[in-house]
């Protein structure tokens, strides 16, 4: 066997694996408590699920977004990097797509309104977010799924009409198997950031996830934290099986990205589980004691893709934000004409939307092409907005993502990964976790925040021994 030396980069204290939000925030507690960070990114630029493209002279959201009232971890960063002044509260109207036809429900009186189910069931929907916060704590629904919950704060009628479609539509196969917890921190999270008289208010950055991102950037950048785009990691090395390590014990001694070494200390994956897996899962690695069980525990969680499909319009579709689809036979489960949000004036004058759709990565919408995708979705389109013509695109962009959506599952708490590993060293920090709440940009600055504080915590004390600065292949 033929070994070739790879070259190394200068040592760091942490590694962190991924550029979204949670690495960025776990980079943000590190750097401030004066360890040396580095950031490899994939990517050719940070953000993640929330990073954003060049659109004509205009800089778009990859993938949809905007903040509740509650999330005070979002509002608590911009304040920090100092773009509080940037934040908008816009009140927003929502709406159902059901049986060919829009219905609004931004309100309560349009609950009463909502036709497809009887009088009797409008009231029953109505008072479901009020019903759902008489539960104290998320471990009483930890053992039901979200159908049994549903049906028990609503009804059958309520559930075939207006859950189900969604749940199937967002999970698919899985929709029977979601836990009841997820949907309680849905029903909760829309309660609080409504009006006293029912609107909703959300919040949106003026320049979008672009102007949040810059702003990190530079912040981290001037606490001395580094950052590698563009490159790939390969594999996490571990101080074990006969590769010569630099801590005591099974530990981690570094990465592999982009061709070179990169020793750390400590490593944080901010990547998918199974992801995470697949850099651990070498023949090199496979004498760690603790190997087996974590694979098995990093793998055991599902997750679903998402495809979305943006278009820049000339004209608006409707006056709706936000539209959920209920509808089986229309392929996405989300409509949201961000332009009904953010103001058309600062994208041009084009109206933005995105069709959202969830699914597993060997789905025939996931593997089209982005042509394929939008002439697949334009006879859609045009049957839920009749006055629709596709001489109102004026560009379109299609986005996938392989790990989108970790599927909640009663018992969650028993098949979630750790945040610390086995592995000396080794924290693993992401959507899966966020849990009992759902992935998004505040849940994963909390986290990232979190799971930096516990690595400050378990740094190593200091030795004599210098880190590994070099590595080789076999």
């Amino acid at each position: 066997m033929t070994t070739e030396p790879l070259e190394s980069e200068p040592p760091v204290d942490v590694v962190i694996v991924g550029a979204g939000f949670t690495g960025l925030s776990a980079a943000l507690e590190l750097a401030g408590q004066g360890l040396r960070c580095r950031v490899i990114e994939a990517a050719p630029e940070i953000g993640g699920l929330a990073g954003t493209f060049e659109a004509d002279g205009h800089r778009l959201d990859r993938f949809y977004h905007h903040w509740f009232s509650s999330d005070h971890e979002m509002l608590e960063l911009c304040a920090r990097l100092g773009i509080s002044h940037l934040l908008e509260a816009h009140e927003t109207r929502t709406g159902v797509y059901y049986a060919n036809n829009v219905y609004r429900l931004s309100a309560p009186l349009d609950v009463l309104r909502f036709a497809p189910l009887a009088i009797s069931d409008r009231i029953r929907l109505g008072i479901m977010a009020l019903r759902a916060q008489r539960v104290k704590h998320w471990r009483e629904l930890e053992s039901r799924t979200a159908e049994e919950w549903l049906i028990s704060l609503g009804g059958r009628r309520v559930y075939e009409v207006v859950w189900r479609p969604l749940l199937e539509g967002k999970f698919g196969k899985y929709a029977d198997q979601v836990g009841a917890t997820w949907m309680w921190t849905k029903l909760h999270l829309r309660g609080g950031s409504r009006t006293k008289a029912g609107k909703e208010t959300l919040y949106y950055l003026k320049g979008g996830c672009e102007a949040l991102l810059s702003a990190f950037r530079s912040h981290l950048e001037s606490l001395g934290v580094e950052f590698r785009t563009g490159q790939a990691v390969e594999a996490v090395r571990l101080a074990n099986g006969g590769v010569p390590g630099v801590l005591a014990g099974h530990g981690v001694q570094g990465v592999l990205a982009g061709g070179k070494f990169h020793p750390a200390r400590q490593v944080l994956l901010t990547c998918a589980p199974q992801a995470a897996a697949e850099l651990l899962d070498r023949p090199e690695a496979h004498g760690h004691p603790a190997l087996p069980e974590l694979l098995r525990r990093w793998r055991a969680v599902d997750y679903l893709g998402n495809v979305c499909l943006v278009l820049e319009n000339s004209r608006r579709l409707s006056d709706t934000y936000w539209l959920n689809v209920n509808d089986p036979s229309f392929p996405y489960v989300g409509v949201i004409e961000h332009t009904n949000l953010d103001r058309p004036e600062r994208y041009g004058g084009r109206h933005i939307v995105y069709l959202s759709k969830y699914l597993p990565t060997d789905a025939s919408l996931y593997t089209m092409t982005d042509e394929e995708v939008f002439e697949y979705s334009l006879p859609h389109i045009q049957r839920m907005f009749p006055r629709f013509d596709r001489s109102w695109v004026e560009r379109y962009h299609v986005w996938r993502a392989e790990y989108a959506q970790p599927v909640i599952t009663p018992h969650y708490t028993r098949t979630m990964p750790a945040v610390e590993s086995a592995v000396g060293g080794l924290y693993l920090a992401g959507m899966a976790q966020v849990f009992p709440e759902d992935r998004g940009i505040n849940y994963a600055v909390r986290d990232g925040r979190r799971v930096g504080r516990l690595i400050a915590d378990r740094r190593p004390a200091p030795t004599t021994q210098p880190l590994a600065t070099g590595s080789s292949r076999g």
